[in-house]
């Protein structure tokens, strides 16, 4: 049986897909007969979800374990989100869960809905936080160690006000994000999402381009094949990456949303498989390649090493190319995280309200609100890599491995395997002893 926070979850994701007349639809933010989501824009959205602001730190990441085993890391924290996507799935059948929190809800009961609607509005928070910061250091440039880089509003324009990064970002919200987070349906940001899925490959494209024509020149060192450990904090700092390629799959919060609009729900397991695959790609390539091009020198930002001369012909215009393609990107990821995370912190707050969609007093309260506390974040918060530590180490963890294998090992409706509670003791003991490792690393930088 439902509990009332299932059926208000059901109800605001459902109403919007099975309306009565096509009044009532309009009234939700329509005005045509409602469609159902195909294979191709499902696998966008939920592509879209993965491939966000975590691709940046992933060439730093490599900078720290070295290329063998980041590389290895990347690929074997693609196979465990597949698998923690699979056990959310499968779960959610026995029960008719049409929620991450629903799942949770029917083995741990209503503390185990709190926890994860709670998680994902603490995760997606920090994450639409980087986006505001990655897009403000594209435009209007950054400072890292001491070392300011240039925006690309700084270097075509100069330094003025109106290339602040403050009223850079308030118009970009009005212009662009405003207009798209308006949507009550996912599947209707389809085809943002493809646009924005091309531009993050025109930004590889462009990364790979560069790097091969600096291995024929001759001029790329050899990369680090492994991490160089010299003592104690070398050695705790290796734990930080974990954190860092966690937070770069969390997609899980979004994996209902979708499934509830597909035209056929027994095709998610192969949208997801397509899309853990499409992005482990990206992954390793982005990463593999940005390493070889900076080498040591990767920033945690890696759009922060494109201000400088790249020693090609051209550079400026492949920089250019790089920052503007990924912060395009980035722009239009962030309407499909906040798509998820208003309807959490709707359900967290108001579990007995009428349908979030149906409110468009709740809809614009919850989208303005979420839309300044992220902006003031991005403003007071230095760097993406504190970010990606800290959300990764906590609520990242929890969300991708810990929530999952917790729900295989309570089996509430008996169908585990014994395999899948191996996998998830695995799945628990390497994301609490990384996280907590990763945390206490950096405490001890801050203290030494």
């Amino acid at each position: 049986m439902s509990t009332p926070q299932s059926e208000h979850q059901l109800v605001d994701e459902r109403t919007l897909l099975l309306p009565t007349s096509q009044n009532e639809e309009a009234q939700a933010g329509f005005g045509k007969p409602s469609r159902r989501a195909s294979f191709p824009g499902s696998v966008f959205n939920l592509s879209c979800t993965v491939i966000g602001s975590g691709i940046m730190s992933l060439p730093a990441t490599l900078n720290i374990l070295g290329l063998i085993p980041g590389v290895a890391l990347i690929i074997i924290a693609a196979f465990l989100t597949e698998a923690s996507i699979d056990f959310l799935l499968r779960f959610s059948k026995p029960g008719s869960a049409f929620s991450y929190g629903d799942v949770m809800g029917e083995a741990f009961g209503k503390v185990g809905k709190f926890l994860v609607q709670s998680c994902v509005i603490i995760n997606n928070i920090g994450s639409l936080t980087v986006y505001m910061i990655i897009i403000e250091d594209v435009l209007s440039g950054s400072t890292s160690n001491g070392v300011h880089h240039a925006g690309i509003l700084e270097e075509s324009l100069g330094v003025h006000w109106w290339t602040g990064r403050a009223f850079v970002l308030i118009v970009l919200t009005v212009v662009v994000i405003v207009p798209l987070i308006c949507f009550k349906r996912i599947d209707s940001l389809r085809f943002t999402s493809a646009i924005s899925i091309t531009l993050a490959v025109v930004f590889l494209v462009a990364v790979i381009v560069i790097t091969v024509y600096k291995l024929i020149l001759g001029s790329i060192e050899a990369p680090a094949l492994f991490p160089s450990v010299t003592g104690l904090t070398s050695f705790l700092n290796l734990f930080t990456a974990f954190p860092v390629v966690v937070f770069a799959y969390v997609c899980h919060y979004n994996v209902h949303s979708i499934q509830n609009e597909l035209e056929d729900s027994r095709r998610m397991p192969a949208i997801v498989q397509t899309t853990v695959a499409l992005c482990a790609l990206v992954y390793v390539m982005t990463g593999v390649f940005g390493f070889l091009l900076f080498g040591e020198s990767t920033l945690s930002d890696l759009l922060s090493n494109f201000d400088t001369d790249l020693g090609i012909p051209y550079s400026s215009v492949f920089n250019d190319i790089v920052r503007i393609s990924y912060a395009g990107h980035i722009l239009l990821v962030y309407p499909i995280i906040l798509f998820p995370l208003r309807l959490n912190l709707d359900g967290l707050l108001f579990p007995s309200a009428r349908p979030l969609a149906s409110d468009n007093v709740r809809f614009l309260l919850f989208s303005s609100g979420i839309i300044v506390i992220t902006l003031l974040g991005a403003i007071f918060i230095p760097s993406i890599w504190v970010a990606f530590e800290f959300t990764g180490a906590t609520v990242g963890a929890l969300l991708a491995f810990i929530f999952p294998a917790c729900i295989v090992l309570k089996d509430p409706h008996g169908i585990a395997w014994k395999k899948d509670k191996i996998l998830s003791v695995f799945m628990i003991i390497v994301a609490v002893v990384s996280s907590v490792v990763a945390i206490y690393s950096d405490a001890y930088s801050l203290l030494t």
